[in-house]
């Protein structure tokens, strides 16, 4: 007679036992078996019916490989001395008596019986006028039908529908006028974690080893792993979210319980703070308080004891800007406000912060940063008014360069893409500013902005070198050239350091730091040091641009000096040394001022007004005061004047 040694979940080996387990029509079962090591190469399998008369569903001696036969699939893990049997398309015919056995040839059977029970699958339904419009009372009708589903094991199609339904319902809510009051945020936000975490607990089952289960969906993501008495692991590892992870001793909770088994669940929502606001962590300073993070919750669902053996540590990727100068907290869920009691912050950087904590809740991190100062109406017009004029001179030099005819001697190429990249800098800069709140939202766009700006100031900048350098050898006398082909190849090469340096600097940039642009405001990120990656290029050119400007202005004043009483040629050099002192603006030396604006309204409106006109001085300094252009525009105007007067003529005779 053969003997058949049946070894199933949570059994000791070699004891007569019988186990209940429950499916859901349309979902799937796993039933784990577990046997002595002795038997790991005898054929396992798995049958229906009475002892006497069990039918083979599926049988194999293949070892650690799936083998299937149907809807039934078999694993025999040689390792964990387990197998597993799988049921697929479950339906409630498939409820009755099943056997998990080991074909070992001898006589004295003793075999486990597996009662399973296929219930029909759980669904939530909302009255009809909620598929129309949403309300609070349908808010409220679907979180009480899940707070009374009873059933303590539920398939995870099941549960990520319920969420699916629940979180697009709360979303819906929040654009009601009711969901502003803070009260009923805070109530909603409470039932939603007690929801969310009663519905993940469904997904704990008991196991003899280990097993996880997970899921991602747009409004949360959800981790569960559960250890049991023989476990084989020596620590869990650690469960991630796209945005958070956790690291917790599952296994030394598992030992300090009776049935030296327990589970932990891990969520992490994606728009739990629209209800669960930042604002409700109350400080006694009046400061801004930014959601960092996503907001998570960790459970140990269906354990007895829940003492942790020691503290928790989350990571969290920050999901905004982080400020240097912000004050980061770790803080957890307290039924209406966010604490920091039993949090502290480990670690952190611009990207990441590590916080540990001696209990289990929901948590999140917020940073209190400063708050900013109330926009002045009355500065934000004078920005705009002084930028578009400043835009308007860059246009008219633009074309004054173009049209114009100049002398063989001067070299306008510094001063025309001075003006071609501080155009495009402040125009696309006011646009960025102007359609703020639809630009910020693309996140690719944004710092797709963010680079081009500084790739255009940087130029900017770097063509003011460039101006000074060669402003300074005309002062020297050392700006004569030999031949048209010299002038041309050396324009050439002034467009190529021009545009270049600014080029390989962004390019540097972007390489070291590639999350460095899109901030708030779509410019250059204030964490890591990054803006030094402006700042540090202008700092440079300003100070060398300052240095040329002291020289040029000294070694005018010595010529001025050692002029003769000649009237004509003192009042030209008196309009040089003008035209110089205007240079300091061309320059872009009042730049500096920048350093010094922070408290000083003065200097603050001196630093807008001088920086946003480097247009308006290009174009008084090389246009209005060039005294070529000066009779070219004359000539332009008459026979602008001649052409109306023309035309008015002829029509004056036509009507006649």
């Amino acid at each position: 007679m053969k003997i058949i040694w049946t070894f199933t979940l949570l059994m000791i080996p070699g004891v007569l036992s019988s186990i209940s387990v429950r499916g859901y029509s349309g979902e799937r079962v796993n039933i784990t078996c577990r046997y002595d090591r002795q038997y790991t190469a005898h054929a396992k399998y798995f049958c229906r019916g009475q002892w006497s008369v069990c039918t083979d569903l599926i049988k194999t001696n293949t070892k650690n490989k799936w083998v299937d036969s149907g809807r039934f699939s078999l694993y025999d893990d040689t390792r964990a001395a387990a197998f597993t049997v799988t049921i697929r398309d479950l339906s409630k015919l498939d409820s009755g008596t099943y056997y998990c056995a080991v074909d070992i040839h001898i006589s004295g059977d003793s075999y486990t019986e597996v009662n399973l029970n296929i219930l029909t699958a759980i669904t939530i339904t909302l009255p009809e006028v909620c598929t129309s419009q949403t309300s609070g009372g349908c808010f409220q009708n679907l979180l009480e039908q899940i707070e009374n589903i009873t059933a303590q094991v539920l398939p995870l199609n099941t549960v990520t529908d319920i969420l699916t339904v629940a979180f697009n319902t709360s979303e819906k809510i929040l654009e009601s006028s009711s969901a502003a009051n803070p009260t009923e945020l805070a109530s909603n936000g409470n039932r939603m974690l007690k929801t969310s975490e009663k519905l993940i607990s469904t997904l704990v089952k008991p196991t003899d080893t280990s097993g996880n289960v997970s899921f991602t969906l747009a409004a949360v993501e959800g981790q569960v792993f559960m250890v049991g008495p023989n476990v084989i692991l020596n620590k869990i590892p650690q469960l991630d979210t796209t945005n958070t992870s956790v690291d917790i001793d599952l296994i030394g909770i598992a030992k300090n319980n009776k049935e030296r088994s327990a589970a932990v669940a891990f969520m992490s929502y994606n728009t739990m703070e629209n209800l669960l606001k930042p604002d409700f962590f109350n400080t006694s300073n009046n400061m801004t308080k930014t959601m960092m993070s996503t907001v998570i919750s960790a459970t140990l669902p269906k354990t007895t004891n829940t003492t942790l053996t020691k503290p928790v540590n989350f990571t969290f990727r920050h999901i905004r800007e982080f400020d240097p100068n912000g004050s980061l907290s770790c803080v957890y869920w307290n039924i209406s406000e966010w604490i920091v009691d039993g949090c502290s912050v480990l670690k952190t950087n611009s990207s990441y912060t590590v916080c540990s904590c001696v209990h289990l809740s929901t948590f999140a991190l917020i940073m209190q940063t400063s708050r900013p100062p109330e926009s002045d109406s009355l500065m934000d017009l004078l920005n705009l008014v002084c930028v578009i004029v400043g835009l308007v001179f860059f246009t008219l030099a633009l074309l004054t360069f173009a049209l114009c005819q100049w002398s063989p001697g001067v070299n306008n190429v510094a001063r025309i893409n001075i003006c071609i990249s501080l155009l495009l800098a402040h125009l696309l800069f006011l646009l960025t500013q102007r359609f703020l709140s639809l630009i910020r939202p693309q996140q690719v766009l944004c710092a797709v902005i963010s680079g081009l700006l500084h790739f255009l100031f940087l130029s900017g900048f770097v063509w003011m070198f460039i101006e000074a350098v060669l402003l300074f050898i005309c002062v020297k006398n050392l700006s004569q050239i030999s031949s048209k082909k010299r002038e041309v190849l050396r324009n050439g090469f002034l467009c190529v350091i021009g545009y270049v340096v600014a080029l390989v600097v962004v390019c540097v940039s972007v390489g070291l730091v590639p999350e460095g642009y899109g901030s708030k405001h779509c410019w250059i990120k204030l964490d890591k040091g990054f803006i030094w990656s402006f700042l540090g290029p202008v700092c440079v050119i300003l100070a060398s641009n300052t240095l040329l400007f002291i020289k040029i202005f000294i070694s005018l004043n010595s010529a001025l000096k050692s002029l003769n009483s000649d009237v004509s040629q003192i009042k030209q050099t008196k309009i040089m040394v003008f035209k110089t002192l205007a240079q300091f603006v061309v320059l872009g030396c009042p730049w500096i001022l920048g350093f010094f604006t922070n408290g000083s309204k003065v200097l603050e409106i001196l630093f807008l007004i001088l920086n946003s006109q480097q247009g308006t001085f290009i174009f008084l300094i090389y246009c209005v005061f060039n005294y070529r252009v000066r009779q070219q525009y004359r000539k332009f105007f008459r026979c602008f004047a001649v052409s109306n007067n023309t035309e008015d003529y002829s029509i004056t005779l036509k009507s006649h």
